[in-house]
């Protein structure tokens, strides 16, 4: 039985090398198939990316060389560049870059090579060798086939594998025939097929013992950028930092379809009738999501847009998964919208034409898709509350919250008629406002810290009731200064009729001549000496004196005023005398009275002044 299996092996083998020596390969490494066969295999080749100039590439050769991961201008520079189109040729040192593969490298614990020699031994001893794929895959067939009938293995001390390392050798080799089958590294029974084959069976066994828990994904087109363990690392890289990819794949695919019920709810944030026609057609997201969420888009029938979105993805992580998602949605919007049964759309969803899938309508559609993080972080809490909470609980508290509408004068209506047709097309728009209100409180909730906002209410509360504190202290002040002037006046104005008197005696007594003040020292009870000059100009009335008068403070002038008149009745001495230290100037007129707002007093205090208190 086994002869048999080997020998149609070889016959199968020896008719694909026939066919593959007359075959032709484009750019990218894909056959070139016949006009018949460009539907079967879904693959163009008329591709449209742009060619950089020699200038450009040169710019981007010396931005490799001299790149630091950690320098936001390195970044924001490779990302111009991609945005203007890679160059196939400098691609793999574009993600090599990006991806950090030498520092992962060389501060993993993890040896590539010496887990090759652990994995030698296993498939010595089952008589499989990754250079023989078909022979592999019947071999490890019948060895589990005959485990399945023996219920456990031979008890043999030697042998160096398990139940599981056979599980998980036929699952690679039956992947391998799958991948790819129309690249030239992977078809055909040519030495470039063959070593392609081994080596992506080599760099997927080492990822599925380096990371059990995750199994093996999608490497091929790594290897036909990178090499062998270059694109081990990548794919490392890929699936464990938390900026890409380790939230999508999992061995039980419960992390991609978590992701698919996100994405669907993002397509009804973003695109509510869409959404709503898609549900009532009866395809599902996870129907067609699914299947471009883990072949990362290598399902598209252009190359070089599959390597534009890897290269998006490289670049953002998990945020341009979905950013390509939306942007094959809105492209195919309007044929999707005349579409009403369910063979029609899945198909086109499936396999993307051609006119949609091209570089040239892709790609710069895809860059002017805007999907932020804080979105798709909002939309994953929400998809997680309902999975906890189930998907009815925050829709029922609105419903309860919502008051009846007046109607007539204060009558409330009770709509119990079921809904007519104009309510059931506005569905889509009411589905949209809940989603978007259920977002807004999860943004709320992610974006605001509760102890923040209770700080910052805080904080207003304080700021708020400080004016106000400081409004009524300064209305009591004021209240008071005002009451104080009043009661100032009218004792100025019974003592300005007994000063005036005074003055006029003073003024009779003294001898004819100019008088000539000296500055007059005053001595209150604190000590301070220097408040009789202050006050003596502040009260005149030349333009400085009414300058000062006008700036000083009418609780500390009045006082002083008194004391300054009191001075000059009470020693006359000091006014006939001059001080030869001190400037001699003629006294200026002053005004003893209180200061007043009319002009007209004003000008009478001024026209009294010289007759009363300064008589020669």
């Amino acid at each position: 039985m086994r002869g048999r299996n080997s020998s149609n092996a070889s016959r199968r083998s020896s008719t694909i090398r026939r066919r593959s020596e007359n075959l032709r390969f484009d750019e990218f490494g894909f056959v070139l198939t016949k006009r018949k066969d460009k539907k079967r295999h879904h693959r163009c080749h008329d591709y449209s990316y742009p060619q950089l100039s020699s200038v450009r590439v040169k710019e981007l050769c010396e931005l490799l060389s001299y790149w630091n991961g950690a320098s936001f201008l390195c970044k924001s520079q490779i990302e111009r560049f991609i945005r203007m189109g890679i160059p196939p040729s400098l691609r793999g040192r574009v993600w090599k870059c990006l991806l950090t593969i030498d520092s992962l490298r060389d501060t993993s614990d993890f040896n590539y090579q010496k887990c090759l020699l652990e994995v030698r031994g296993p498939l010595v001893d089952l008589g499989v060798s990754e250079y023989g794929i078909l022979s592999a895959i019947t071999t490890l067939s019948e060895t589990q086939n005959d485990l399945g009938l023996n219920q456990q293995l031979p008890r043999c001390p030697e042998l160096r594998y398990s139940a599981d390392d056979i599980t998980l050798f036929r699952q690679i080799a039956l992947d391998l025939q799958r991948s790819f089958p129309t690249h030239r590294s992977l078809m055909g029974d040519s030495p470039e097929a063959i070593e392609g084959q081994a080596k992506l069976f080599r760099v997927l066994i080492a990822y599925a013992k380096y990371n059990s828990q995750v199994g093996y994904s999608q490497a091929a087109v790594l290897l036909m950028q990178l090499g062998e363990e270059e694109a081990f690392w990548a794919m490392t890289a890929l699936l464990e930092k938390p900026k890409y990819l380790p939230q999508l794949f999992d061995l039980s695919l419960t992390k991609v379809q978590h992701q698919v019920k996100v994405f669907d709810q993002f397509l009804k944030h973003r695109k509510p009738k869409l959404s709503q026609h898609m549900e009532s057609v009866g395809v599902l997201s996870v129907h067609f999501v699914m299947p471009w969420f883990l072949t990362l888009f290598t399902s598209l029938p252009c190359w070089d847009s599959v390597l534009a979105v890897w290269d998006l993805i490289i670049l953002h992580g998990l945020s341009a998964v979905f950013r390509t998602a939306l942007t094959i949605m809105e492209l195919l919007e309007p044929r999707l919208m005349e579409l009403n049964d369910e063979g029609a759309v899945l198909p086109l969803l499936l396999r993307v034409p051609v006119d949609v899938a091209q570089y040239s309508v892709l790609v710069p559609a895809l860059w002017n898709t805007e999907v932020q993080d804080w979105e798709l972080k909002c939309i994953n809490s929400l998809v997680l509350d309902e999975s906890h909470h189930g998907p009815n609980a925050e829709q029922s508290q609105p419903q309860k919250a919502t008051p009846p509408t007046p109607v007539n004068g204060g009558k409330e209506k009770e709509n119990v008629s079921p809904p007519s047709e104009g309510e059931k097309k506005t569905d889509s728009i009411t589905g949209a406002k809940t989603l978007l209100n259920r977002m807004m409180r999860m943004a709320q909730r992610y974006l605001l810290d509760p102890m923040g906002r209770q700080k910052a209410e805080e904080k207003t509360s304080q700021t708020q009731a400080k004016p106000r504190q400081r409004a009524s202290t300064l209305g009591r002040v004021f209240k008071g200064r005002i009451s104080a002037s009043l009661t100032q006046a009218q004792m100025r104005a019974k003592r300005q009729s007994q000063l005036r008197g005074r003055a006029e005696q003073a003024g009779v007594q003294g001898g004819s001549g100019d008088i000539t003040v000296a500055p007059v020292t005053v001595t209150d009870t604190a000590g301070n000496t220097d408040r009789s000059e202050q006050t003596f100009r502040r009260t005149s009335t030349g333009p400085i004196g009414k300058g000062a008068g006008r700036r000083s403070n009418h609780s500390l002038k009045n006082p002083m005023r008194v004391k300054s008149f009191n001075l000059l009745l009470n020693s006359r001495s000091p006014l006939r005398q001059t001080h030869p230290s001190s400037c001699s100037s003629t006294l200026p007129p002053s005004s003893p009275g209180p200061p007043s707002s009319n002009g007209a007093q004003s000008g009478d205090q001024q026209k009294d002044t010289p007759r009363t208190a300064l008589i020669k």
